[in-house]
């Protein structure tokens, strides 16, 4: 069996409130939150980045111990904030988690999307063979300029995944791709913060990718919508999801578990694999589950998962972890994000 054989995540305690950023820049709260449908964000710590939010997220994954960790022949983190422009982030991680040296690596980079993306790439070379299991990460401490729409939604978080054949909790499926030359986010090379498209984001970019990758996925697996117990899509407010889930033909029961969202904000490359992470809380054997991401240039990809008996040894505490937090005010905000 093909599929996940282990998790974690890592949320650092840090929040700042929506209503707090609307303030500051003299903007209305309830209409900022109303059209967002976030209520508050994650912030990274001035000494938390990419690096340090994966090892706390693979450290989680590996503390179940049911294999030898120098048996991890690949090492992928996905990202759009890696610390070094040249140096990977991957390489430096494996070194932390002390797995040996054969083993191979890489860092990716596809907006929101950069995990995902080298995941499929990781679930081939299990089932290839080329590897025994993969330790894929999608991280990111991102960043919006200071009084950019992107401020009040751009977050910090990681989630790690164990791939394997052996002991599998969440057996992977299928997965399919939908991909455009749609730029409608981006950073050029010195430039701090990213720029982005406006309204352009949603239509023809988010939607329009998201649904091509899930219709592909649904008639290439001959599923319904009706058949998934949850759905996860990527989140870059609360609202866009929602919205893609019912156009789609799922419900918002399908899809209200994934929605951390409205607490985390939006963390990128970590966005939607986090949510994957909140709706192992209460998925039981047997459950299917549908997940689509969603990065920016554009593309998503759609993944089916069931769910199997080994998630109830090994399940960990989503909805605990996302309560253990402390506020900060607007400028403890910007000294923790290096501004």
């Amino acid at each position: 069996m093909l599929g996940i054989v282990s998790y974690g995540f890592y949320i650092p305690r840090y929040r700042i409130k929506t209503e707090d950023i609307a303030r500051y820049w003299g903007k209305n709260p309830e209409s900022i939150i109303g059209s967002l449908n976030i209520y508050e964000k994650a912030i990274g710590g001035i000494d938390e980045d990419t690096l340090t939010m994966s090892y706390q997220s693979a450290t989680m994954a590996l503390a179940d111990n049911i294999f030898d960790k120098t048996k991890i022949s690949g090492v992928f983190i996905g990202s759009e904030s890696h610390p070094y422009v040249v140096n990977p982030t991957s390489t430096i991680l494996a070194d932390y988690l002390d797995i040996g040296n054969n083993y191979l690596a890489y860092d990716t980079q596809f907006a929101c999307k950069a995990a995902t993306g080298v995941l499929i790439s990781s679930f081939a070379l299990v089932k290839a063979g080329f590897c025994e299991y993969v330790l894929v990460s999608g991280s990111d401490k991102a960043t919006g300029k200071p009084g950019d729409a992107l401020e009040y939604s751009a977050a910090s978080a990681a989630a790690s995944f164990i791939l394997g054949k052996k002991d599998v909790l969440l057996e992977y499926i299928d997965s399919s791709s939908f991909s455009s030359d749609t730029p409608d986010f981006w950073r050029r090379h010195g430039n701090k913060f990213p720029s982005h498209a406006g309204r352009f984001t949603g239509e023809p970019a988010y939607f329009f990718h998201v649904h091509g990758a899930v219709k592909a996925l649904l008639k290439k697996t001959k599923r319904k919508p009706q058949d998934f117990s949850r759905i996860i899509f990527h989140m870059p407010n609360g609202k866009f999801p929602i919205r893609c889930a019912l156009e789609l033909g799922f419900s918002k029961e399908q899809i209200e578990d994934s929605l951390i969202v409205r607490k985390l904000g939006n963390a990128y490359s970590a966005c939607s694999l986090i949510g994957l992470c909140a709706v192992l809380d209460k998925s039981q054997p047997g459950d299917l589950i549908l997940l689509a991401s969603y990065g920016s240039g554009a593309g998503s990809d759609a993944f089916v998962f069931r769910v199997t008996k080994e998630i109830e040894k090994r399940r960990k505490n989503f909805s605990e972890t996302i309560d253990v937090k402390q506020y900060v005010d607007y400028q403890k905000y910007l000294r923790l994000m290096g501004d």
